[in-house]
């Protein structure tokens, strides 16, 4: 094994670290969240609140490598989540991005596109794997003012 190889550079870690900022930015803490590095990669993120014209089933983000993040709300029935709307542009935004997309939902907005839309292909060879490798711990995004 290459003894330079850093675990933590890897891609599945690089997702965990970006979904724990998500968390971070919407204040939420503990075990709210889950990343599968997958194939295909995907991570869960249990949000506190409500849409308004659906009050009584939790906001939850979804994220994948294809549509990016996408809000959705929980069954009673407790299947898999409904998605009600993707965040759109890049698959991977900023933080504060997908902030701003769960406040918009939370206040009842409509934000995004109720319709899927692919912002990558799986597989595609592209940027993704080294951003998510390269995504900044915590530490590292306090030293750069993030």
């Amino acid at each position: 094994m290459d003894p330079d190889f850093d675990f933590d550079n890897t891609p599945a870690h690089g997702l965990q670290r970006y979904v724990t900022a998500v968390a971070a930015e919407l204040g939420l803490a503990g075990e709210c969240s889950s990343a599968d590095p997958g194939p295909p990669a995907t991570a869960y993120l249990a949000v506190r609140g409500y849409v308004p014209s659906l009050p009584d089933q939790n906001l939850a983000l979804l994220w994948d490598e294809e549509f990016g993040w996408a809000g959705a709300v929980e069954t009673r029935s407790g299947g898999p989540p409904v998605v009600i709307s993707y965040l759109r542009g890049d698959v991977l935004p900023e933080t504060a991005d997908v902030a701003a997309f769960v406040a918009a939902l939370l206040r009842g907005d409509h934000p995004g596109d109720p319709r899927p839309v692919r912002l990558r292909a799986y597989g595609a060879a592209d940027d993704l794997m080294n951003r998510l490798s390269e995504y900044p711990t915590e530490s590292t995004r306090h030293d750069h003012g993030e």
